[in-house]
Parts: structure tokens; sequence; C-alpha cells
């Protein structure tokens, strides 16, 4: 088994899904045989994206080891966040823009960069290997940089990350700010979700002080929409810390018009939260005025107070 599938984190998010087709292309187009697949079904604004740019989702898989002796992770490298066998296959190369924790068996290629996506340092690649970006792959990755710093709104952006929005758009033949802001809105639509779709959507696991803290996160136009089923949020919240495990689960709400965001936490302990955010819960509440990116403004402190 020659091939190597390419796949991004579970319960992808835009990046993840779009970062694992745009280096899948890469490698093919440098004479490696890949195939992009997902851990997940894309959600409605990843939907919006293809559908926008006429591509077709990655097909989804629950184990790679049936298929394959090697994979690429790209937009994660955490076991707990990737898929149910990664341990039992060969890891050959990751892509990626987050913390690292990982151990591997063999050595293996890394790129890593602090930027805003993961899609932006695969423009990078793109160029050094002189690869043309298909105008529908560029305007998926417009979308994934977008998704990710919140139409370049979040403290994760970078100046390449305004640099790669501005030449990705070129390729695609849109107008960045009127798409993006379209692609964000598709993605809020949720009054049709139950609520553990809105806990789980976009949630990753966490170990913090030997403690296993979940944290979800949605994004709307409209928080006191979501925190009026703040109970059966709750309960769906408790279900998942008895089912697996957790010793703590949060669930970020945030506004994209206001870049603001809301937590609800249940579980325990709740100090080191508070600690975090130095703030109080009140009805496992927590205000969290310009919050708007996990990876760099909720799992950082999280990481120090546990």
């Amino acid at each position: 088994m020659t091939k190597k599938l390419v796949f991004g984190h579970a319960n992808p998010d835009t990046d993840a899904i779009v970062a694992a087709m745009a280096y899948s292309y890469l490698l093919n187009q440098t004479g490696q045989e890949t195939e992009a697949v997902a851990l997940g079904t894309p959600n409605e604004e990843t939907q919006f994206a293809l559908r926008h740019f006429d591509a077709t989702a990655p097909r989804v898989i629950t184990a790679a080891k049936p298929e394959v002796n090697s994979v690429i992770l790209v937009d994660h490298n955490e076991a707990q966040q990737s898929v149910s066998d990664v341990a039992e296959v060969e890891i050959s190369a990751i892509v990626d823009h987050h913390k690292f924790k990982l151990t591997t068996a063999t050595p293996l290629n890394i790129r890593a960069e602090a930027l805003g996506a993961t899609s932006s340092i695969l423009l990078k690649m793109f160029n050094e290997n002189k690869v043309e970006i298909p105008a529908n792959l560029a305007g998926l990755m417009l979308s994934a940089i977008i998704s990710d710093t919140l139409l370049l709104k979040s403290p994760t952006t970078t100046e390449f990350d305004k640099i790669a929005v501005q030449t990705l758009a070129e390729i695609a033949d849109v107008d960045y700010e009127t798409y993006g802001l379209e692609m964000l809105k598709a993605g809020t639509n949720l009054a049709t979700k139950s609520e553990l779709d809105l806990i789980e959507g976009d949630a990753k696991s966490f170990e913090m002080g030997g403690k296993q803290v979940r944290i979800g996160q949605v994004n709307t136009v409209d928080i006191d929409e979501v925190f009026e089923r703040q109970v059966a949020l709750e309960e769906a919240m408790q279900a998942e810390i008895n089912q697996n495990g957790y010793d703590l689960f949060l669930f970020v709400v945030t506004n994209i018009l206001t870049s603001d965001s809301e937590l609800l936490v249940v579980g325990a302990p709740v100090a080191p939260i508070e600690k975090a955010f130095g703030g109080k819960l009140d009805n496992d509440r927590l205000a969290l005025p310009g919050v708007v990116s996990r990876k760099k403004q909720v799992v950082p402190p999280l990481t120090a107070a546990f």
C-alpha cells in the first residue's frame, strides 16, 4: 500500500477539510500518491464554501489501518484529536499551526508555523514547489483562512495571513470581505442543530494538569439566542462527561460581529477557569470580552492555570 491518506482533525472545521485537500493536491502534483479524507462530516460553513467553489467534500473515514500503512496529518498533531487507529500507522508528515504534543516511532517531515491557518502554510508550500493553485482550490484555501482568523479579526492573524487572503482572493476572483462574511454567517445557522451538535461540532480534548478538558466552540451572531438553550446544553455536556470520562466540558460561544465570547462550564474543578480568565462564574457562565480564539486566547491561559 503505497498510497497515503491526508486528513485533518476529528470534528473537522473548514481548515481541517481544506488543508487536507490542498496538501493532497500539492503532493500528487509532485509525484506522490495521496488521497484527502476527513474524520467527520463538513459543517455548514465548510459546506457553504464547497458549494460556492464547486468542490466535492472528501470521503469520511473512521480508521486508517485497513487502507494504508502511512498517513499525513494536517491542522493537528495530537493523537486524541486524530483518527482512532493513528497509533497503528506511520505518520510520515505533519503540517500544522497548533502547539505540539506528539511522540512518534520514526522520524518524519514536519512543517509548523504560527500562522492563522494551516492553509496559509500550504500557500507557502505551493509557492516553494512552484505549483499553481487552481481557482476553486484557492477559493477553498481562502475560506479556510477566513474561517480560522474570523475574517482576519482573530489575534492569531499574522501579516502573512493578510497577504495570503489577498493572493488567494485574486486567484479565486472573489471579494474576500463580502464572501467571507457570507460564509461565516452560513456557519451560524444554529436553530436546526441539536445541543449535542452544538457542543461537539468543533470540540477538541486537552489534558491540563492531569485533567481531561473538552472544549467546544460555536460562532453566532446572537449569543443570547444560544443561551436560551442553556439547560439543555448543560445536560448534553454532562452526558458527554459521563460517557467519555472528561473532568470538564467548556463551551465557548463567540459572536462573530462583536468579537466577544461567553463561556459555559460543566464539571470540576472550576477554580483554574476563574483564575485563567480573571472572573467568577455566574450561573455556570463567564463573559470573555475580546476573546475569539480557542487556540490563542482560551487554551494557553487555561493550561497555565491548571
